[in-house]
């Protein structure tokens, strides 16, 4: 890229932050184009996690926050703008995590109380980000705000349990605050639906791996990777795209508009290999 997309940008990046995590990626390439950013956490990840070896190399302040919580979303906002020296140009939400999944709850099995907070920390903080950064017209006009979602909004895929339904309400609530946002202030809120991607919180749902290496033979371009991602999101945060809001962009390799891959084919047909008799036919049952 060109080094100065976000040149003059003020960012806060909202998300786990570790080497594996989408959101440590997106920080480094939002400075390295130029942008000055502020990252937050929830206290107890930013006690134990790698965020201060982020924040020390990117010279970004560290802000404990709970997303889930308007006061400290008020806290944070308020404090970056004051760090960052004006209104805020680009917010990432990559937030996400399932306690029925981290407990091994089956979708026809949950806990609703453990469902309310899948839905709050996965959904609801970005309703909550959004709007305590608009009563305080913390953003700044024509700026661009966005999380991270996954096809499994639309799709169904086998233990990605209750996080499903949390990324259909986060692509919702981008489309309905969208239109209220851009109108009145020209500010566009936009999800990405990313390819299963090893991080923290991916390396908790059912069969990842089986699901990363399926993605990738169904995908033309083959799955895209964590860096690959933060690219597209610096794009997403810079003027290039300031006509573009409301929308889930899929950012996947093709595999969202894919049916079936000559690879995954191959893969499906050696399965069956045991199952066959002398005469290479199928035996059912």
């Amino acid at each position: 890229m060109s080094n100065n997309l976000l040149k003059g940008k003020r960012g806060i990046i909202f998300g786990a932050l570790n080497e594996m995590s989408i959101a440590w990626k997106v920080a480094e390439r939002a400075v390295e184009e130029g942008a000055v950013i502020t990252l937050t956490n929830t206290p107890v990840a930013v006690r134990m996690g790698q965020i201060s070896e982020l924040g020390e190399k990117l010279k970004a302040e560290i802000i404990p926050a709970d997303a889930t919580n308007v006061e400290d979303l008020e806290m944070v906002f308020a404090k970056s703008m004051q760090i960052l020296g004006g209104k805020i140009d680009f917010v990432l939400h990559s937030i996400g995590m399932s306690p029925n999944v981290r407990k091994k709850r089956p979708y026809d099995d949950l806990d609703y109380d453990l469902l309310d907070k899948t839905l709050d920390i996965s959904a609801i903080s970005f309703h909550k980000m959004i709007q305590v950064a608009k009563k305080m017209d913390a953003i700044a006009e024509n700026g661009s705000i966005l999380a991270l979602s996954y096809v499994a909004a639309q799709r169904t895929l086998f233990g990605y349990n209750d996080m499903a339904d949390a990324k259909a309400l986060l692509e919702s609530i981008a489309r309905s605050f969208g239109y209220i946002y851009g109108r009145e202030k020209g500010v566009r809120i936009n999800t990405i639906s990313q390819s299963p991607t090893m991080t923290t919180a991916g390396s908790g749902v059912k069969g990842m791996d089986s699901l990363m290496d399926f993605a990738n033979r169904m995908s033309p371009l083959g799955n895209a990777d964590a860096a690959e991602c933060a690219d597209y999101c610096i794009v997403m945060f810079s003027d290039l795209t300031r006509k573009v809001t409301m929308q889930n962009l899929f950012h996947d390799g093709g595999f969202s508009s894919m049916g079936m891959s000559l690879r995954a084919m191959d893969q499906y047909n050696k399965s069956f290999d045991e199952y066959k008799n002398d005469k290479g036919e199928i035996c059912y049952g």
